[in-house]
């Protein structure tokens, strides 16, 4: 269940704040939101990158199909990329690695700095 919220989470941060702050900022926002949902280390991971990479593309076929340009082709032309679909699906891997390993690493440090019994025999 922590994985939907934190893949929720994660495509409205994307989609509502992505378009205002860098790429970077993002990734601090899904830090911060992993160390304060507590979703456990898969669900961080796996949320975080399949919100991350459904927004970055689910962004880029909305912005191709809505203004109809050649645009993605051509970059695709520039930087040896055979199409501009095959540019899309590297927008979500580098999306994917991106927001997994920034709320994974939000977990972490959760879990690094989170309060531990001194008396582990509880006498």
């Amino acid at each position: 269940m922590k994985f939907f919220g934190i893949l929720v989470v994660t495509i409205l941060v994307v989609v509502f704040v992505n378009p205002f702050l860098p790429y970077w900022a993002v990734m601090v926002i899904l830090f911060v939101i992993a160390a304060l949902l507590k979703p456990g280390n898969s669900a961080a991971f796996w949320g975080g990158g399949f919100g991350m990479a459904l927004s970055w593309i689910g962004l880029s076929l909305y912005l191709t199909i809505n203004s109809g340009s050649d645009l993605p082709d051509r970059m695709a032309q520039i930087i040896g990329a055979p199409s501009g679909t095959v540019l899309m699906a590297v927008t979500g891997v580098i999306g994917f690695f991106l927001g997994g390993f920034s709320s994974l690493s939000g977990n972490l440090f959760r879990n690094l700095i989170k309060r531990r019994p001194t008396n582990i025999y509880r006498g």
